[in-house]
């Protein structure tokens, strides 16, 4: 008896259904061919990664730079392992108290979240170090900024290193000269520098980050060229029991927004810590990309997300292992 119409519609939408089905499977549990090696593959995951972003932004908006730091903070020891997650074991201290991280790094508790809901999705598939990369890209996004593909595929460390996060992390009263030194030894370039710095347009510092520069007659004082700022920022840090808790915008005029403000923040003698305004402390390349990016959004957002993508790609040293961390703060 031949089949109707209705009835062979019917059997063609319960197979595509069937295969769009299996397709989701195999894709959750690492089937198929991926362009990262044996990573695995996990369609649902930076779907999963952006709900669990756009949430903790929404609750809390300075989320987003934290998110961005922790991956910047991680990237710049020993690769981009999430060996910044760890915390400390009998084996190891982990780099959480390291001078950079300690009472300065958030967000791990969003990343614990997200990570639990997609080991849900795909158990034993994403590493904690793609996770915080695409959050730190979604959080550029929702605040304003570029968006790129993120390159999966990392492997979370074995192991932490308080003492290169102490070395390896550009301070805030660095100069252009040590910020040069410090992305150059990590295969970055000045370009790179210069436009990561660009990460400042959103997040908050805290008075224990700048002081050294309010004290007017100092050669780190005299690097605050707006006199308004400055007494501005001495009368908010003017208690020094609240350093490491009082906060100030990095960016005065659009602190929340990923733009290209704070290029023109420098130029005008307003970047809050003396690593920024060092960038145009001196005539050369770092002050001309300065002055570019302030003029030019695009080509900061251009150059902005191709720092992103060479950080993100540092890896571990040979030899290191790895493995994909079911529970972020510690290994299997």
């Amino acid at each position: 008896m031949a089949s109707s119409p209705v009835f062979r519609f019917v059997l063609f939408i319960v197979f595509v259904a069937l295969m769009q089905c299996c397709n989701f499977v195999e894709a959750c549990l690492g089937g198929g061919s991926s362009p990262v090696g044996n990573a695995g593959h996990c369609a649902a995951a930076e779907g999963i990664v952006f709900s669990g972003v756009e949430a903790a932004v929404a609750e809390d908006p300075r989320m987003a730079a934290s998110l961005l730091r922790l991956h910047f903070h991680d990237c710049f020891v020993n690769g981009c392992d999430a060996s910044v997650l760890l915390d400390d074991t009998v084996d190891f201290v982990g780099e959480k108290t390291a001078g950079p991280n300690l009472n300065s790094l958030r967000g791990f508790e969003v990343i614990d979240a997200i990570k639990a809901d997609v080991e849900l999705a795909c158990p034993d598939t994403v590493s904690c170090a793609d996770i915080l990369a695409v959050a730190a890209r979604d959080a550029v996004a929702l605040s304003g900024g570029p968006t790129w593909e993120v390159q999966m595929g990392r492997k979370d460390g074995l192991s932490a290193n308080k003492q290169l996060a102490n070395s390896n992390i550009p301070g805030p009263n660095s100069n252009v000269a040590g910020l040069i030194s410090k992305f150059q030894n990590l295969g970055l370039s000045v370009k790179d520098m210069v436009a990561l710095s660009g990460a400042h347009t959103i997040g908050h510092a805290r008075c224990a980050s700048f002081t050294s520069r309010l004290n007017v007659g100092s050669n780190a004082g005299n690097l605050v060229g707006d006199k308004d700022f400055l007494t501005s920022l001495q009368q908010l840090c003017s208690n020094p029991g609240a350093s490491n808790v009082t906060l100030a915008q990095l960016d005065l005029v659009s602190p929340a927004t990923f733009d290209n403000q704070y290029y023109m923040n420098l130029l005008s003698g307003e970047g809050l810590l003396a690593s920024d305004q060092a960038l145009v402390s001196e005539a050369g390349e770092a002050r001309e990309l300065v002055e570019s990016y302030s003029e030019y959004p695009e080509a900061f957002f251009e150059d902005f997300v191709a720092a992103m993508v060479r950080m993100g790609s540092l890896s571990p040293a040979a030899g290191s292992g790895g493995e994909i961390r079911r529970d972020c703060r510690r290994v299997n």
